[in-house]
């Protein structure tokens, strides 16, 4: 039951992260379907599947063993130490695989995190602490993930247009 668990978050990860590049695509950058980006999408749902799925999946793991337990102070606790310590890890590093699949030498992904991380950060803090509360506080560890996941699929379409801007 557990590989199959961890076989549909990545798989859900994946198609929700290419989900959000067809929004960021199709809505924000208007390309219209005769412009769309097939293999961009594509890198998404991989970057989702690959990176996004079992990094996030194993650290909700993570810090249920750091900080047992789903009372308000906990949920807090945990929203603190989610915030405050993996995502600005998780979004430095998910901005640096992004440039990396995008093909970007090692020199233009340096300047695109550091043009890019800051404000990415700053809408991340706009918008997760409240929603990790709420996560941490009413939503089992099994189903922490999806419900960020869906969540996501706004973030996602950020996260995409951010990290696929030229």
């Amino acid at each position: 039951r557990r590989a199959g668990q961890g076989c549909c978050t990545v798989l859900v990860a994946g198609a929700l992260m290419g989900a959000g590049d067809v929004i960021a695509q199709q809505l924000v950058e208007r390309r219209g379907l005769r412009e769309h980006h097939g293999k961009r999408t594509l890198r998404m749902v991989a970057i989702g599947c690959c990176f996004v799925g079992p990094v996030v999946g194993g650290w909700y793991k993570v810090l249920d063993r750091l900080v047992p337990g789903a009372t308000k102070a906990v949920a807090v606790k945990k929203m603190v130490l989610d915030q405050g310590g993996f995502a600005p890890c998780f979004l430095g590093c998910f901005l640096a695989i992004t440039g990396a699949v995008n093909g970007l030498s090692v020199e233009e992904n340096w300047s695109k995190i550091q043009q890019d991380y800051v404000d990415a950060l700053l809408t991340n803090y706009c918008i997760w602490p409240p929603v990790q509360i709420a996560n941490f506080y009413f939503v089992p560890l099994s189903h922490r993930l999806a419900v960020v996941q869906c969540v996501a699929i706004v973030w996602n379409c950020y996260l995409s247009w951010k990290a696929n801007r030229v």
